[in-house]
């Protein structure tokens, strides 16, 4: 429910704030007073798209902030709960209209998108008038509203589920059966690789002791004349360090003799005698395994070219060695997998066969019910027709199959689509005069006879319906007299179920409402403003006999509209 609207520097608005209550609520006042600038601006708190054209001349921006009630339990209470924000807090939005065309949306004081904005305010309001693009004259809402005043949206979401079970199912095999006409020459692909691979047996970190042995046969003879110098100057030349340590290894024996302090140090020798005669054999080892064979140096660098020449053939200039032998365990993978194929796509299309058995069984369950349901809704459409001077309309639920066009659909026995809403399609029909085919409600010409269809639709929906606030904006186009006392009842029927907000020039509609607002248009300061004016019970007597008689209000005018609100009580 709205409780609050503030507006400020919007259209000929300059700063305007109302609260509204339960019930029905009657905004009126002279033609062009700025009734149906409020609407625009209501509009926009629920997602409309803003235009600079919007702000009032001379200000650099417009705002309007609304305040909602949000019913426990709703879908909005548990997406601002998702949001981090207290449902029983209500819902503040602000929308700031920049002249610069660089707006701002603000829900519960954070930045947030049109998306959001939209998806919040879904279910909160919707605005009905003569020109306005409303639910019931979206065709593709039209199965909602059938389903919703049937009692079968449980049903519904049966269907849902066993679409979606259904759905990926088929999406898994498309993917498959894609692949399989792919299959030949993919698997040719794919085993030429392997084999390509298989064959150049490749090792874990093979690359990198590849290259290590490179290097040292790039340097084999430097290595030899290395080794070949130290094993001669530590052990095999005339005065080698072995030499000269087993020398002096000798003299410390005699000097031991001569004073035992000197014991340890011989311990040293000892040890460094054996340590160079070690370094001496080490080296020798080494030497002898050092190679200057220009073939094995040829082979290694053959096996690193061939090595480079598949990483960039399969993993590129840039990919490593990890990278290549990644990608051969992948393909043999997906050989693995390609021959597997049948035997998968044959246990995808067993399990398809019982999902589209049971999304079928459910469909039809659905299907017969709505049958029935837009029978008794049709009629009870008419019965309301007639009552709003509409005697020899025809109304009709039209419900028929979906068409081979139709996205989102899985295929069913003898052709049938069905998706997540079932295998139904439906659209209103109407034939307002006699001798007249049936046409969908969108292409009704006549501004009274669809403001009739509106109301009558929404009369009978409005237990099931889920928005919270309903506004008419001027559904009173081209009817009066008795009619617009119809019309007005059938308002008020509405309002116990919604709060409804309705901008009237009729008295014999606004009589019925809980509470009247006087909207009008002044000059001050030199510039035009609206103003709004909640009405006491003299004020809306004055008011209703404005709208009675026009310019001159006479003591007879007087008293009719103090008689029309009486007869209300």
């Amino acid at each position: 429910m709205l409780t609050d609207l503030s507006i400020r520097h919007f259209a000929i608005i300059d700063d305007l704030s109302i609260s509204f209550q339960e019930g029905l609520t009657v905004l009126s006042g002279e033609t062009g007073a700025g009734k149906s600038i409020i609407i625009n601006a209501l509009n926009l708190l629920l997602g409309g798209r803003a235009s600079a054209s919007l702000v009032r001349t001379g200000e650099s921006s417009a705002e309007v902030e609304g305040v909602f009630a949000v019913p426990k339990g709703s879908a909005t209470a548990a997406k601002l709960k998702a949001l981090g924000h207290d449902p029983s807090e209500g819902l503040f939005v602000r929308r700031i209209i920049s002249a610069t065309d660089r707006h701002r949306i603000y829900i519960n004081g954070r930045l947030a998108t049109m998306q959001l904005l939209a998806e919040l305010t879904e279910n909160l309001a919707s605005i009905s008038g003569q020109h306005a693009h409303q639910a019931l004259l979206k065709e593709e809402l039209h199965l909602l509203f059938l389903d919703r005043f049937a009692g079968l949206m449980p049903l519904r979401e049966r269907v849902g589920a066993a679409f979606k079970t259904l759905a990926p199912l088929l999406a898994a095999l498309a993917t498959k059966e894609a692949l399989k006409q792919r299959q030949a020459d993919q698997q040719a692909l794919l085993s030429f690789q392997q084999e390509e691979l298989a064959l150049a047996a490749l090792e874990p970190d093979e690359d990198t002791h590849l290259e290590a042995e490179r290097l040292r046969l790039r340097n084999g003879e430097s290595l030899l004349q290395m080794t070949n110098e130290g094993i001669s100057t530590l052990y095999t030349a005339e005065g080698a360090v072995y030499e000269r340590i087993t020398q002096f290894k000798k003299a410390l024996e005699k000097g031991v003799a001569a004073d035992s302090a000197l014991a340890p140090l011989l311990c040293e020798a000892e040890e460094l005698c054996y340590r160079v005669e070690d370094l001496s054999r080490n080296l020798q080892q080494y030497r002898d395994g050092v190679s200057v064979d220009e073939g094995i140096l040829d082979s290694v660098e053959e096996r690193l070219d061939a090595i480079n020449k598949l990483k960039r053939k399969y993993v590129g200039a840039s990919g490593d060695f990890a990278q290549l032998l990644e990608r051969r365990d992948a393909i043999d993978a997906e050989l693995a997998a390609l021959e597997s194929l049948t035997v998968e796509m044959a246990g995808l299309e067993a399990s398809i066969s019982e999902a589209r058995d049971r999304l079928h069984a459910v469909c039809c369950t659905l299907s017969e019910k709505r049958k029935k349901g837009a029978a008794r809704l049709s009629t009870l459409v008419e019965r309301e027709l007639k009552n709003l001077e509409m005697p020899q309309a025809r109304f009709q639920v039209a419900v028929s199959s979906l068409g081979t066009e139709t996205g989102g659909t899985a295929e069913g026995p003898q052709g049938m689509r069905m998706g997540e809403t079932g295998m139904d399609r439906a659209i209103f029909m109407i034939a307002p005069n006699v001798g007249e085919a049936e046409k969908p409600l969108t292409k009704i010409a006549s501004g009274g006879e669809l403001s009739r269809v509106v109301l009558a639709v929404k009369t009978i929906l409005a237990e099931g319906d889920a928005v919270g606030t309903v506004v008419f904006d001027e559904v009173d186009s081209g009817i009066g007299g008795g009619v617009a006392e119809v019309v007005g009842m059938k308002i008020k029927e509405i309002s116990s179920h919604h709060q409804v907000l309705c901008i009237t020039h009729l008295p014999q509609i606004a009589k019925f409402g809980n509470h009247h607002y006087r909207i009008e248009k002044q000059v001050v300061k030199g510039r035009t403003c609206t103003s709004i004016t909640p009405l006491s019970d003299e004020e809306r007597v004055n008011e209703m006999a404005r709208m009675l008689g026009g310019v001159e209000v006479t003591r007879a005018t007087l008293d009719h509209a103090r008689e029309m609100l009486e007869t209300v009580g």
